[in-house]
């Protein structure tokens, strides 16, 4: 079965950084196939988009990580990442990688069929 799974996740200090990891295995097709993305989920709030990169590596953001956040992927590894700097309070969250989705110039995607667990971000003011 489809298994994604993320870490790199941490507490840091506002200003600080983090680089997100997700490994997927099992998917049906070739990793280089499959459009990826990274969600998150603060407590008491819904779900919400951070970015997703296509098959064919073009990268869409939330406006609000625009320029904070670079998500790039590694067909080679089956990885994804996700680089955040100039991080706030405000991403403290669980973030979330996925896949079997939409990625368009259009808007992030709002689901996905396949999800990883969760690592957990933590910023400090």
């Amino acid at each position: 079965q489809v298994q994604m799974v993320e870490s790199g996740g941490g507490s840091v200090q506002a200003g600080g950084s983090l680089r997100l990891s997700c490994t997927a295995s099992g998917l049906t097709f070739t990793f280089d196939r499959y459009n990826m993305a990274w969600f998150r989920q603060a407590p008491g709030k819904e779900r919400e988009g951070v970015s997703c990169i296509t098959a064919d590596s073009r990268t869409y953001y939330s406006d609000s990580m625009k320029g904070r956040f670079t998500i790039s992927r590694d067909n080679a590894k089956n990885t994804l990442y996700l680089q955040m700097v100039s991080l706030k309070p405000e991403d403290t969250a669980m973030y979330y990688c996925a896949t079997g989705l939409r990625c368009t110039a259009t808007g992030l995607p709002r689901s996905a069929n396949y999800w990883g667990q969760g690592t957990q971000v933590t910023v400090s003011s």
